[in-house]
């Protein structure tokens, strides 16, 4: 994203929609806008956190449309591929995950994440990690959760990275109805398009029938990151 704000127009074509539609969702106080004068403005930041929480109810169909848009990609490149492979690294893989606490959770995978000397301010990091799932838990009723910053912590990684990590049972995490959590995947990115295409690329995955199954039968680091990359480089 170039600039911070968008016009209505604007934001109709870096998310792919129909302007009418937009319009319809920011009248109805259902996407963050802000009128100046007779027309509306959008601010990327908030538009970002807001299609964060709609694509927790996406379907794939949905999700792949996140990601062929101009607001998780570049119009003038190639399409995008997944950043799944490029930021997930057998050496980001734990499992077993030791941990019993969410708070626990959180640390072990970013202790994780720094095997690979591009997290620079561990504290930093936990702290937005922590903040974000104040806001609202990154928890899926499937037992799954995506922890991750609200925004990009640039300045406290040296690259994204992405972390997987399975506890040997499930621990209450936030989940809707309090479902326990087993299977972690943080998500550490250095920019939005990253992040959204990151979140959009695991929600899909996590829809694949079976996937989730063969993760929770994964024996170890080895077998686990192999799932993910096999089932990534599966998904259309």
């Amino acid at each position: 994203m170039t600039h911070e704000w968008m016009t209505l127009k604007e934001l109709a074509r870096q998310l792919g929609r129909d302007r009418r539609e937009i319009e319809r969702l920011v009248q109805r106080g259902r996407l963050p806008g802000h009128k100046a004068g007779e027309d509306w403005q959008f601010h990327t930041a908030e538009i970002t956190h807001w299609l964060e929480q709609e694509m927790r109810e996406y379907t794939d169909r949905e999700l792949a449309a996140v990601e062929a848009s101009p607001l998780s990609s570049d119009p003038s490149s190639e399409p995008t591929n997944s950043p799944i492979s490029k930021i997930l690294h057998p050496e980001t893989v734990q499992v077993p995950l030791e941990a019993r606490t969410k708070r626990s959770v959180m640390e072990s995978l970013i202790e994780v994440a720094g095997r690979t000397w591009q997290v620079w301010e561990p504290a930093t990091v936990l702290k937005a990690v922590r903040d974000r799932e104040d806001v609202m838990s990154t928890a899926f009723e499937n037992g799954v959760a995506f922890p991750h910053p609200r925004n990009p912590v640039s300045s406290a990684l040296g690259e994204s990275i992405l972390a997987y990590g399975r506890t040997l049972s499930g621990i209450p995490y936030g989940g809707p109805n309090r479902t326990l959590s087993d299977i972690f995947f943080l998500v550490l990115c250095k920019d939005s398009k990253t992040h959204l295409l990151t979140l959009a690329r695991l929600g899909r995955l996590i829809q694949l029938p079976d996937f989730l199954d063969n993760l929770r039968n994964a024996t170890g680091n080895e077998q686990s990151y192999r799932v993910i990359i096999d089932a990534d480089a599966a998904l259309s």
